[in-house]
């Protein structure tokens, strides 16, 4: 596992809830952070079959091209009733105005159809840091819960507001920033699925 020496570091995303929930997790580190919008820099299309793949896409491009370490997350929703939808195509269920809110509907609609009964999903985070050398790594995070409907709160992004996760009596839509997915180095759990995540990549590729 290669450590990041680096303490500049690109976070190659143009989704801001993304962004805005890494910088959380990554500012007290002491790491100075540029994202891919600030660089200008396209988004490249994601066209792999797996969260790793397109983690991994993503993360090569900024890395190629703006000659620093770069940290990319690919993330989704897995419904167990619609068989993993829409899992990699979690975005996309949204559409080009990007309305979760008519993605939600849609995962509702479509599981009342298929598998009423079965509620179960998962949310799937994938890490990947990649070095202008080519040099990658990969950091999975997920987190089993359940769909509720209708949608609950207005915090988070996404599909947030109809996943409950296990154990837990508020969706991610109803908890705080720090609720949700605040970590600090030492603490031995994280709740969200990007916490989970960056735990495994903070533990073992950043120095102190």
């Amino acid at each position: 596992m290669r450590q990041l020496e680096d303490r500049k570091l690109v976070i190659a995303s143009h989704n801001q809830g993304k962004v805005r929930e890494l910088r959380q997790l990554l500012d007290p580190l002491g790491y100075t952070l540029v994202t891919a919008t600030e660089l200008s820099l396209d988004e490249p299309e994601e066209t792999g079959v797996t969260f790793e793949e397109n983690a991994e896409l993503k993360a090569r491009a900024a890395a190629s091209a703006s000659g620093l370490p770069s940290l990319s997350d690919d993330s989704g929703l897995a419904v167990d009733g619609l068989d993993g939808a829409p899992g990699i195509y979690s975005a996309r269920w949204a559409g080009p105005k990007k309305d979760f809110g008519e993605a939600m509907r849609r995962v509702n609609e479509e599981l009342e159809a298929r598998a009423p009964d079965n509620r179960t999903a998962r949310f799937v985070s994938v890490i990947c840091l990649a070095w202008p050398d080519g040099h990658v790594e990969f950091f999975r995070g997920e987190v089993e819960g359940t769909l509720v409907w209708p949608p609950r709160g207005d915090q988070g992004f996404g599909y947030d507001p109809v996943f409950l996760p296990e154990g837990y009596e508020k969706t991610f839509g109803e908890m705080s920033a720090e609720q949700k997915h605040g970590w600090t180095p030492g603490q031995e759990k994280a709740l969200s699925h990007r916490a989970r995540a960056f735990k495994l990549f903070a533990e073992q590729c950043l120095t102190s």
